[in-house]
């Protein structure tokens, strides 16, 4: 009985084992990442240089997606580096289909600011395809300035 136990829990292990595995495999890094620098000059001569990039890591069974960022800022004189501080995370965004397929996924931000700009920084697009059926959905999301962010998708006409 203590060797049926064994063989048992050793299959259960392994099977928990795998799961991950198989899960992992569903998210993929999207194609399109991007990095947007910015400098200033600060009292006493001082740049500071702020860089940012984004990248998307996407489900490819549920079409659930993550908006991850990191930042790099770095602070000098004419001397030396004075200060190096960098920050990440990766934000979960909402399905964009409802039901479960084989997708592909690829996003793309704003330009940085400008005179063109109405928002400034902030927006992003998303196009989502499905792999089986002839389906594509592209969403627009814009941050609103208000706390919370814009949102809007459109599934495409084949015509």
């Amino acid at each position: 009985m203590n060797h049926v136990m064994k063989i048992c829990l050793g299959a259960a292990l392994s099977l928990v084992t795998l799961v991950p595995v198989a899960q992992a495999e569903d998210f993929k890094l999207s194609n399109n990442q991007r990095i947007a620098c910015s400098r200033g000059l600060a009292p006493g001569k001082l740049n500071t240089a702020t860089c940012k990039s984004y990248a998307y890591i996407f489900n490819v069974k549920t079409s659930e997606y993550f908006r991850c960022q990191v930042t790099l800022a770095l602070t000098r004189d004419n001397k030396e580096v004075i200060n190096v501080q960098s920050d990440g995370s990766c934000a979960k965004k909402p399905r964009i289909f409802d039901t479960d397929s084989n997708y592909s996924f690829d996003a793309t931000e704003t330009e940085p600011p400008n005179t063109n700009s109405f928002f400034g920084t902030g927006g992003y697009a998303v196009w989502a395809s499905d792999n089986t059926a002839r389906k594509v959905r592209g969403c627009i999301i814009i941050t609103s300035g208000l706390g919370s962010d814009i949102s809007k998708c459109l599934d495409m006409k084949f015509e």
